[in-house]
């Protein structure tokens, strides 16, 4: 009869002595339920659903450039009712008005427009 001890089982290396089995050198905690089930919820949280996080965060960003747009909106549309009610008032403004925007002159007048002074860059 032979001494089966010393012989080393080559059919399962696995289980050798020293190796015990490949599931247990998992730690505990990345084999609770409750663990796994959380994280993947967390990750499809973040990643996969048609509402995360990135896409909040990019939906925040054009909330914010959209409120910015329309306080200036807002602010233009203030000036503009201003300068719309003096012209609906004021005989003088409609002058000023017609003569800065549209170049009207009165028959005795010449009109000279003299171009802003532009920055030109030496090479």
């Amino acid at each position: 009869m032979e001494n089966t001890s010393d012989k080393v089982n080559f059919e399962r290396p696995f289980l050798r002595k020293g190796w015990g089995r490949p599931l247990n050198h998992i730690p505990a905690w990345l084999k609770n339920k409750y663990f796994l089930s959380i994280a993947a919820f967390v990750v499809w949280i973040l990643f996969f659903d048609p509402r995360d996080v990135f896409t909040q965060m990019q939906h925040r960003r054009e909330l914010k450039e959209l409120q910015v747009s329309r306080a200036w909106y807002q602010k233009e549309i203030e000036k503009e009712s201003i300068e719309a009610e003096q012209l609906r008032s004021n005989p003088a403004t409609i002058e000023k008005y017609a003569r800065e925007k549209y170049l009207m002159k009165r028959d005795n007048e010449d009109i000279f427009i003299i171009p802003e002074k532009s920055v030109v860059k030496n090479k």
